[in-house]
């Protein structure tokens, strides 16, 4: 981890005073409003996958989040509660999930594995997780579109649906003055690509405002979810998938 990252992290988990110790007895609830479920958009290379080859290839991309960084066991994490869905929700469908993450990249170096991830094992469907490390690390606003604009031209070109993941509401992030700019700036380019758009940021904003302490679903180094952020956010994200697929 970067020491500028590291002492963010530091700084951000003391403001926000995250508690060493979860009681126990206060189990939070996976929740998001329907609203803030929807793809907006329909994911149609992939439900023709569904309906034609009876096949959902799906590839995951992000930093740490993929590679289950924070969670107690590999299966909390939320590809795997996303494989889990999905192969329950739809009898008869061969899911596969790739998860492609590595620790601490920018939207930049995740942008440069696209094209040879996705061409060494095409995916119908594109799970792009981006956002938090370029707020965390100040990436200039345009610098980030550009990179976001390149890389959804190339999978576009690759043939395959995406669905953008925006940032995490946790404290390293909350603590940045111009966090919305780079939501935003993920809003936009997902409308210009016909993309789906998984908002995670409002989803976790709700669950705190909703009176969620962080310490529920953030580890004490206030940017990496724990046990229950992954799951929730897997089966909230497969509620969304879902929809999208089997919607009309």
């Amino acid at each position: 981890m970067r020491g500028g990252l590291r002492g963010l992290i530091l700084v951000a988990a003391v403001a926000f005073g995250l508690p060493a110790i979860v009681n126990a007895q206060a189990i939070p609830h996976c929740r998001a409003k329907p609203a803030l479920l929807d793809l907006g958009a329909p994911l149609t290379i992939a439900r023709q996958a569904v309906a034609e080859s009876k096949r959902l290839k799906i590839m995951a991309i992000s930093s740490s989040s993929i590679a289950s960084y924070g969670v107690s066991n590999p299966a909390y994490a939320y590809p795997t509660q996303l494989w889990r869905g999905l192969d329950k929700a739809l009898p008869g469908v061969d899911v596969d999930i790739l998860s492609r993450g590595i620790g601490d990249q920018d939207v930049e170096e995740m942008a440069a594995r696209i094209r040879v991830e996705m061409q060494s094992s095409p995916p119908s469907l594109v799970i792009w997780q981006v956002g938090t490390n370029a707020a965390i690390h100040r990436m200039p606003i345009d610098q980030f579109k550009e990179r976001l604009r390149d890389r959804m031209k190339l999978g576009k070109s690759l043939g395959a649906d995406f669905v953008l993941m925006n940032l995490q509401y946790v404290p390293a992030v909350v603590a940045i003055q111009d966090k919305e700019a780079y939501e935003r700036t993920m809003a936009s380019v997902a409308k210009e690509f016909g993309a789906g758009l998984f908002r995670r940021y409002d989803i976790m904003r709700s669950w705190y405002e909703d009176g969620m302490p962080y310490a529920q679903f953030v580890q004490l180094d206030g940017v990496h979810l724990n046990d229950f952020g992954q799951k929730c956010i897997g089966q909230l994200l497969t509620k969304s998938i879902l929809g999208a697929l089997t919607g009309p």
